[in-house]
């Protein structure tokens, strides 16, 4: 699970650094196998997705640097699918499939762009219930083998992110687990692989990675298989923590 790094975001979407800047510092770190990846295009929102009309460059992109460097890296070029995306993901090696928004009543709200976006989104949207927020998001993520065609599950928990400390809901609360675990349920059975993300930690939000070992430890006695991740937008957090977390994860 630590040999390869699937989840780092280029200049094309957020990140900071370019494919090849990408791939040298992979390299650098030893790392076996790199994915380059970018947010898929969400038309209601563009703050930190790829246009779609910068895919094709894009792809271009990381198989050219895949082609120069392939004696020395594996290099695959990936799209993050958002849920409420409706671009195809022709074209690419994989999908990593996650949910970055509520909705509510035909309208999206960012689970994940600032804290105080967050907040602000839960007192419209569900009256400051945040444990409705946390089922809706769990309700989505449900059903994102069937959105987004993914082969990986992305930072199952996001809606977690400003929680640290149970701030905004108790994540041991009834209504919480159960929807994480309906949710868990119907993953699992597809198959598909589940990150153990650190992006959050790197990103200073989070003491553990997405998900925390309680709900790591459900999935994997359901039988899931796990990648580790490190969620980068800059290459010096290529490989966050993988180490000290596959210590625990394990």
């Amino acid at each position: 699970m630590t040999t390869a790094d699937l989840h780092v975001h280029s200049n094309f979407c957020d990140g900071k650094n370019s494919p090849e800047q990408i791939v040298l510092k992979a390299i650098e770190k030893g790392v076996k196998k790199i994915g380059i990846l970018a947010h898929s295009y969400t038309e209601f929102d563009e703050i930190g997705s790829m246009h779609v009309d910068k895919y094709e460059a894009f792809i271009n992109e990381v198989n050219r640097v895949k082609q120069i460097y392939a004696d020395k890296i594996e290099v695959l070029v990936g799209i993050e699918q958002d849920s409420f995306t409706v671009t195809s993901t022709k074209g690419f090696d994989y999908v990593i499939g996650s949910v970055h928004y509520f909705v509510k009543d035909n309208e999206y709200y960012s689970v994940d762009h600032n804290e105080k976006y967050f907040v602000e989104s839960v007192k419209v949207a569900f009256n400051g219930d945040y444990l409705e927020a946390a089922e809706n998001y769990y309700n989505t993520l449900e059903k994102i083998c069937e959105l987004t065609n993914c082969d990986i599950v992305g930072h199952f928990d996001l809606v977690s992110k400003f929680n640290k400390n149970n701030k905004y809901f108790d994540e041991n609360s009834p209504r919480y687990v159960k929807a994480w675990k309906k949710a868990a349920d119907a993953l699992v059975k597809k198959g598909v692989i589940f990150e153990i993300n650190t992006g959050g930690i790197s990103r200073g939000y989070k003491d553990t990675p997405y998900p925390p070992i309680e709900i790591y430890n459900y999935l994997k006695q359901k039988g899931a298989r796990f990648m580790f991740s490190s969620d980068a937008h800059d290459g010096d957090n290529i490989f966050f923590e993988f180490d000290k977390w596959s210590k625990v994860y394990n």
